[in-house]
This record gives C-alpha cells, structure tokens and sequence, in this order.
C-alpha cells in the first residue's frame, strides 16, 4: 500500500514537472510584469538616478542540470573603489537606497525576465555562483535537478540566516517532493516573507558568507 502511495506521488510530480510547472511559470511571470510594470519603471528610474548605470547587475549562474544563463537584477551597489582601484566591501559600497531594494526584494524583479525566457522558475532552489559548482558534494549537485526559482523552499525557512548546508538539503528536499500545492504554499509564504523582511542577511554579512564547501559529504 505504501509503495503504491509512493508510486502516485512520482507519477503526479512527474506530470507537474514536465506539464503544468513551465506553463505556470510563464503565464504568472508574464502577468505579473504587465501588473508591476510601473513598479519596474520606477525602481529603474530611481537605480539610474541614485546608483547610475548600469541599472541592470548581470551575472552568470548555473540553472537546470547547470547550464548557465544569464541572471538579471536591479542594481544595490555603487563601484566605489580604493585608491589601488580595488572595489571596497560589499558593506561600503551597498548604499541606503540598496538596502532599501533588497530588504524589499525589489532588486529581484527583473529575474521575472529570466522566468519568461525559460532560465528560471518561479518556485525552486535559488542560482547561486558558477564558482560554487566544483565545491558541491554529489548530494548538494541534486539542486540543479530542477530550474532555479525566484524563492525556494529555503528562502521560507531563513533565507540568508540559516547555513549553507542547511540551506542546501532545503533545497534537495524540494527537488525530492515539488508539487504543485507545494509551490504555491511557497508562494504565499514568500509574499508574508517579503512583507515581515526576514531572513534578508546572515548574522555576520550584509547578505551570505561565500559558500567554501562542505567539511562532511552528504
């Protein structure tokens, strides 16, 4: 009985995944850019105005099976520079006006491009660096299973304020039990997160510490 409990269940996830899951994504990133359009163009204005350009910060991240795009987000930095023409700290360069976006999770919104094009979905393990790559054990690799998403399992349960192994069996976790019930309790739950602002930065850094690998393989 228990087995056949099973069995449905991987034959339900496999059906979302590979039907329902990119369908959904496209059609509630495509509205919500109609709907936060003005949004868009106002958080870009006030980027070009406070920060200069580029408005957009561009960088390469890993995706599905870690084939890497392009992910895109507002600006938060200024490129401030010592007098070696070294750029200064994270903290010294992220500005009032940064926080303010990132604290918001405004700085995000353009990834809802990346979610249109196919790069992402809405609900999955957050992309993080290439460079993490070579330091994932065969356990922690698991996350690039499915596409990467705007929120995650994770980012409900601590988001940057929780370790990075704890971050990353959040995030297998998902992989192991996506549902299309599941990613919308994920949804909303990342909606009342944005509102109440938890879980934005760790106890020691203005976002995460850089992951350097785990001491013990999963």
């Amino acid at each position: 009985m228990q087995s056949e409990v099973k069995e449905d269940v991987k034959v339900k996830k496999s059906i979302y995944t590979r039907f329902l899951k990119r369908p959904m994504d496209f059609i509630l990133s495509l509205m919500t850019i109609i709907v936060l359009s003005p949004v868009l163009i106002i958080v870009a204005a006030l980027v070009r105005l406070k920060l200069g350009s580029p408005v957009l910060f561009k960088q390469k991240r890993p995706g599905l099976n870690e084939k890497i795009f392009t992910m895109y987000k507002f600006r938060t930095m200024t490129d401030e520079k010592d007098e070696n023409g070294e750029q200064l700290p994270d903290s010294d360069r992220l500005t009032k006006f940064g926080r303010m976006l990132r604290s918001t999770s405004l700085d995000e919104l353009p990834e809802l491009f990346n979610i249109l094009k196919g790069d992402m979905s809405i609900v999955g393990p957050r992309p993080l660096l290439i460079q993490y790559l070579e330091l994932y054990n065969e356990h922690q690799k698991r996350r690039h299973e499915v596409r990467p998403g705007l929120s995650g399992h994770a980012q409900i349960n601590g988001r940057n304020s929780i370790s990075w192994e704890d971050k990353f069996n959040l995030d297998v976790e998902y992989v192991d039990n996506v549902s299309f019930i599941g990613d919308w309790k994920i949804i909303l739950l990342t909606i009342k997160k944005v509102f109440v602002k938890e879980g934005i930065n760790s106890d020691t850094s203005v976002t995460m510490e850089p992951f350097r690998g785990s001491k013990v393989d999963s």
